[in-house]
């Protein structure tokens, strides 16, 4: 995939076609997919960002189709803002996750939450919404965002991931939102399902899932594990933490690392393992 393929709409197999939006970035590799579910009758999965050359690319890939449903898995502005100007062009249902709004702009500015979002429905964990060949079920996955949700294709064992699981980066988890124990307990239950192939919404289609989500949650032990050595040499502040966890990595991400770090560090709060925390001077200590 590359951004040769903005606005095209992209076929992955008889169900399911992908369009990119153009708005590549640290943050959203080469952009936000959104897909297209069915044939004639269909469902569109993350309609992206606002931007009237991604919906006018949408409104292309559908032409002569009717669309029933946009569905959502989170309210992040790349990923939901272009469901009102798909509902108002098609007259489709807008359902999927729950509205939430947070002041807290965090690490990025692009993630910061959609508050245009107005669903006509919000699927609960199970519930599903369908057309001719296709059925979607929601799979509640809160951790990147506390109202994050999969969708399930049932017909083709397909599941589109939002932003927990991604095909080319970990996903951020920023507090106060975001919580590192509810995207730990998500990824378990993504690795107890039988999915065939994974449809992020950045990054190319996962075929080997969960092997996959298997490596995350190795990769989040990991860091858990260098986080508790740095406090054991001493370390106390989560920018220093994050100079010597994330060696080489681009400076525009280190805020969201940071983030990270706090989740783990909130997370290990909670079961005892240490001590200290945000406010006053910000500094943490083994319990």
């Amino acid at each position: 995939m590359d951004h040769e393929h903005t606005g095209q709409a992209i076929t992955l197999e008889p169900l399911v076609r992908r369009v990119l939006a153009p708005n590549p970035g640290p943050f959203t590799y080469h952009g936000t997919q959104t897909y297209i579910v069915g044939t004639g009758t269909v469902a569109v999965i993350d309609p992206g960002p606002d931007d009237p050359a991604h919906v006018a690319a949408l409104m292309a890939a559908v032409a002569g189709e009717r669309v029933t449903h946009i569905l959502c898995t989170h309210t992040h502005r790349d990923h939901s803002p272009a469901a009102a100007p798909l509902r108002a062009a098609t007259g489709a249902e807008l359902v999927g996750c729950a509205p939430l709004v947070l002041d807290d702009l965090g690490p990025r500015a692009d993630a910061a939450f959609d508050a245009s979002y107005a669903p006509d429905r919000v699927l609960a964990d199970g519930e599903a919404v369908s057309g001719p060949g296709w059925t979607l079920s929601a799979v509640a996955t809160p951790g990147h965002t506390s109202n994050h949700l999969c969708f399930a294709l049932a017909e083709s064992g397909a599941l589109f991931t939002g932003d927990h699981v991604m095909g080319w980066s970990t996903t951020v988890v920023a507090p106060p939102d975001g919580d590192m124990a509810a995207y730990m307990a998500s990824l378990d239950r993504l690795m107890a399902r039988d999915d065939r192939v994974y449809y992020p919404a950045h990054g190319d289609p996962i075929e080997t899932p969960q092997r996959l989500v298997r490596g995350l949650a190795g990769h989040r032990k990991q860091r858990e594990g260098q986080i508790l050595r740095l406090l054991g040499e001493g370390l106390e502040h989560i920018p220093d933490m994050v100079q010597r966890m994330y060696v080489g990595l681009d400076p525009r991400l280190h805020g969201a690392a940071g983030r990270s770090v706090l989740a783990h560090l909130l997370d290990l709060l909670a079961r005892g393992r240490v001590a200290g925390g945000p406010g006053g001077e910000d500094r943490w200590r083994l319990a």
